[in-house]
């Protein structure tokens, strides 16, 4: 398997809001993998773009890369 190329990142975004006094929401779908992540908002957007394109963290197609909040087992 190889490692996932992290100096390209392809996404397919789509924007809509309800009304047009509501906030545009958001969803990107990776080209890469077909995962879709939602927006509520522009700024939670751009904070996610942020994030995933700082040197530091890993690509969104990386195994360190959580893709859903992780839930602990009941014990």
């Amino acid at each position: 398997m190889t490692k996932a190329r992290t100096d390209y990142l392809a996404f397919l975004l789509r924007l809509w809001r309800e009304d047009e006094s509501a906030d545009w929401r958001a969803t990107l779908e990776s080209s890469h993998t077909g995962e879709r992540r939602g927006f509520a908002s522009l700024s939670a957007l751009a904070a996610y773009l942020r994030e995933t394109t700082t040197a530091d963290s890993p690509g969104p197609d990386e195994p360190d890369a959580p893709t859903e909040p992780q839930e602990t087992p009941d014990e």
